[in-house]
């Protein structure tokens, strides 16, 4: 998720979960064939975020090729294509979700990065579909073309559609329907390859409930990082079986302290600055109230004091232990010192698959002309990724 799950939200995780697979967020190849004198700064990652995924943005593959091999210095555990972003900035420039409708183009993307950072696996994110090119045939024939032009084998599939013309990034987040039935028929139709399931799962029990059902891996987005307390603290022992004890929220705080105070200015004034490493926008602002920092409370007691607390001192402190220091008071020591509550059992999601669809021919008249939708009568589902594999498949 750009500007979201970057180095300091990914520390922050791992603190909390030993096993899930983290994601950057998505590095556009452009951004590091451009800045080779800033490297470190764009892939740099401490050796505690292992395993991580590595998510390029592009579509020329000569590009991404040069990308993956600079990236291929810094030992990532799997690098992932986007073909689902919504945003007009990339769609404009033919890549995220665009790329579902050119999978000739994604074989070949795929090709050339797995070429420049050898043993690496390569992933693909995508969608169900994009625009009126919806049916179960579309997304069949773009997971079929793809699997079998190129190296990947494992898909990330955002259980909605993108909508490229009309929706904003957060409407597609919301307002096309989730259609797991089309991701359980492509583990049907594929068995050869691996399939992790992302958009609409909010909870523990419901991510269990879908490795139960056979997929590979469940991506979890914007729950993990508005509320990561309740959700990755609770992710070792519910989903790998880990039962170590975790680290509590004062003894996570004290920990990011360490890394956060040592990152300050590594990369020049304000590279990074106190606010980007405090991971907190300023209130009323963009993403203010959404920082894992503050989420690591979320709904508890205090912190809408200590919100308010962490925008006044932040503008005269210049650490982050001064910062913790002078604000943290107002958080009573029961919340601080508290072990992570697992939720109660979330509806299921998966309750009606008994009716999964079939792919026709490619070139059926019902794939080339993909039927109209009105999207007023769309059901939603607000929360969308840190990978969740089956614990056999954990590095």
């Amino acid at each position: 998720m750009m500007d979201w799950t970057n180095n300091h939200f990914r520390t922050i995780a791992r603190l909390m979960s030993k096993h899930a697979w983290l994601y950057t967020e998505m590095v556009v190849d452009d951004t590091i064939n451009y800045q080779q004198d800033n490297l470190d700064m764009i892939l740099k990652f401490p050796e505690s975020h292992h395993p991580i995924v590595l998510q390029l943005g592009g579509c020329n593959p000569e590009k991404l090729f040069r990308a993956s091999q600079l990236a291929s210095l810094y030992g990532y555990d799997e690098i992932n294509l986007n073909c689902g972003c919504p945003s007009d900035n990339v769609t404009g420039r033919s890549f995220g979700a665009a790329l579902m409708l050119e999978p000739e183009l994604v074989g070949q993307c795929v090709t050339a990065i797995a070429k420049g950072s050898p043993g690496t696996p390569v992933s693909v994110k995508c969608r169900i579909g994009v625009d009126d090119f919806d049916s179960y045939d579309f997304l069949h024939n773009f997971i079929r073309i793809v699997s079998s032009t190129s190296p990947t084998k494992h898909f990330i599939i955002h259980a909605r559609k993108a909508v490229l013309k009309g929706l904003s990034p957060d409407e597609n987040r919301r307002i096309p329907p989730l259609k797991y039935d089309y991701v359980f028929a492509l583990m049907r139709d594929f068995p050869n390859l691996k399939f992790t399931l992302n958009g609409g799962v909010v909870g523990i029990h419901q991510v269990n409930e879908a490795l139960n059902r056979g997929v590979f891996g469940v991506m979890l987005g914007r729950t993990a990082y508005n509320s990561p307390w309740s959700v990755l603290a609770n992710v070792d022992r519910v989903v790998y079986g880990d039962m170590t004890p975790v680290l509590t929220r004062r003894q996570i705080l004290e920990k990011y302290v360490v890394y956060g105070d040592a990152e300050l200015h590594r990369y020049g004034y304000k590279k990074p600055g106190i606010r980007q490493i405090a991971q907190i926008g300023r209130v009323g602002r963009r993403y203010g109230k959404n920082q894992p920092l503050s989420g690591l409370f979320y709904r508890e007691k205090g912190v809408g004091l200590w919100r308010r607390a962490l925008d006044e001192y932040i503008r005269s402190s210049q650490t982050l232990h001064a910062l913790l220091r002078d604000t943290l008071r107002v958080i009573p020591d029961s919340v601080l010192d508290d072990s992570p509550k697992l939720e109660e059992s979330a509806v299921s999601l998966f309750a009606d698959l008994s009716a999964l669809p079939s792919a026709h021919p490619f070139g059926s008249s019902r794939t080339l002309q993909p039927p109209q939708q009105s999207l007023e009568d769309h059901s939603t589902v607000q929360f969308l990724g840190v990978d969740l594999k089956q614990k056999k498949h954990t590095q």
